[in-house]
């Protein structure tokens, strides 16, 4: 899984088999090692009427509905985003989706990926 966080937005890519492990189990968790700490971040199946995000304990998790996790997960669905209204007025931005394999060259392992819709002429 991987996490991309720009500004006031947050965003989850699952491979194939993370999509399948997160669709038996309910939930999906990563870490990150720093000197000092560990990062988590964790993508759960919820009784939540929403995409949400919480920040605790050096843990970033993404709440996903349960009717939404079971769709994405058994359909083609690519993802689910939402903006959520912060308590101070603000918005942040939520997305959830399934890993492309890219078009352009990286040196990345993407054997897990889906195959990109737009690889094709």
């Amino acid at each position: 899984m991987k996490v991309r966080i720009k500004g006031n937005s947050v965003r989850y890519r699952l491979s194939k088999s993370e999509v399948a492990k997160f669709g038996e189990f309910g939930a999906l968790t990563e870490t990150t090692e720093t000197l000092g700490e560990t990062f988590c971040y964790q993508l759960l199946r919820a009784p939540v009427d929403t995409l949400t995000v919480h920040f605790h304990q050096n843990t970033l998790t993404f709440s996903i509905p349960l009717a939404i996790a079971q769709t994405w997960v058994q359909t083609e669905e690519i993802g689910y985003s939402h903006k959520l209204q912060l308590p101070n007025g603000t918005e942040v931005y939520l997305l959830i989706e399934k890993d492309f394999v890219c078009i352009d060259n990286t040196f990345e392992d993407q054997s897990d990926n889906y195959p990109n819709p737009n690889a094709a002429c």
